[in-house]
């Protein structure tokens, strides 16, 4: 294990994360800590030289539809359920002085 976790450090995350942890949690936190940071090491020991760099595991194609007005301008029968109306808009009570 090259990669060592103070138990100060495991109180500053603890801080940062606002949690109150027993002194058995912080004792399991700092193990996972130090078992990812292993984890992470090994990971990079791989040879990556031949993968190709990539944003995301599946292609991903432009999923958007074409943007188009399906309803048309229907202002006057959207404005009949206005309960009151100004110059063709709904007409609403001022909420700022």
């Amino acid at each position: 294990m090259a990669n060592a976790i103070s138990r100060e450090t495991i109180e500053y995350v603890g801080i940062l994360a606002k949690l109150e942890l027993s002194p058995e949690e912080k004792e399991a936190a700092r193990k996972d800590m130090e078992r990812m940071l292993d984890y992470i090491d090994k990971l990079n020991e791989l040879d990556t030289s031949q993968a190709e760099p990539m944003s995301h595991v599946f292609p991903v194609n432009n999923v958007f539809r074409e943007d188009v007005v399906t309803n048309g301008n229907e202002r006057e029968k959207i404005l009949k359920n206005a309960p009151e109306q100004k110059a063709g808009a709904f007409k609403v009570p001022k909420t700022v002085e």
